[in-house]
């Protein structure tokens, strides 16, 4: 059974249901297409092998010479884990969405976080500074950095200023308000990580 899928982060919106607003992400699931198929004897592991269709050949039928250049014909390819070997899978056929995900369903949305370049302390760790009055001159220095600085040492994990963002985060629990087939959307309530287009795995939640 196939317990997630891949897609496109579009933005946010929101819709009214049951006279109330409803913040919704949505999601682009159109044009993933099976390009592999994992097997245990083979690779160690059941899995499906997806790409993205790129946006010239959306409208080209899919052929098996595509599967020999894939960066060429694919913007993306990810691997869909299974437990066991699938059945009614075929390569270079789309996964219907509704096999998997309806409307109400419990999911937790894999993604990248938003780049912000290399960010001091203030704003990485919402650190608060020194006295911006009377003769400060801590302002948003980091500080001290312990008592090993002297001896060419600082302690692990110490919070200080660096690489911001682009890290991969899961937002857990996340209810699926509507499943559009037509349209091959997605609508999550709530935010997800990411910057419209980036890619993200959704895939059920866990009791």
């Amino acid at each position: 059974m196939i317990a997630g899928i891949w897609g496109r982060k579009i933005g946010m919106t929101q819709i009214f249901s049951s006279n109330k607003v409803v913040p919704v992400t949505v999601i682009d699931i159109a044009d993933w297409l099976v390009t592999d198929i994992k097997t245990e004897g083979r690779d160690g592991y059941y899995a499906l092998q997806v790409g993205q269709r790129k946006a010239k050949y959306r409208n080209s039928e899919f052929s098996q010479d595509w599967l020999a250049d894939k960066k060429k014909y694919f913007s993306a390819t990810r691997e869909i884990k299974l437990e066991k070997a699938p059945d009614t899978i075929i390569i270079g056929k789309s996964i219907d969405v509704a096999d998997v995900l309806s409307s109400g369903t419990s999911v937790d949305v894999v993604g990248l976080t938003k780049g912000a370049g290399f960010a001091g302390v203030v704003k990485r760790h919402g650190f608060g500074g020194g006295r911006a009055s009377h003769g400060g001159t801590v302002l948003r220095a980091p500080g001290s950095i312990s008592s090993y600085r002297s001896q060419g040492r600082v302690i692990k994990n110490k919070r200080m200023a660096g690489h911001m963002g682009c890290e991969q985060k899961t937002m857990a629990h996340l209810s699926v308000v509507a499943v559009e087939p037509k349209n091959q959307t997605i609508l999550l309530r709530g935010s997800i990580p990411g910057k419209p287009g980036s890619l993200v795995y959704i895939k059920k939640s866990k009791a």
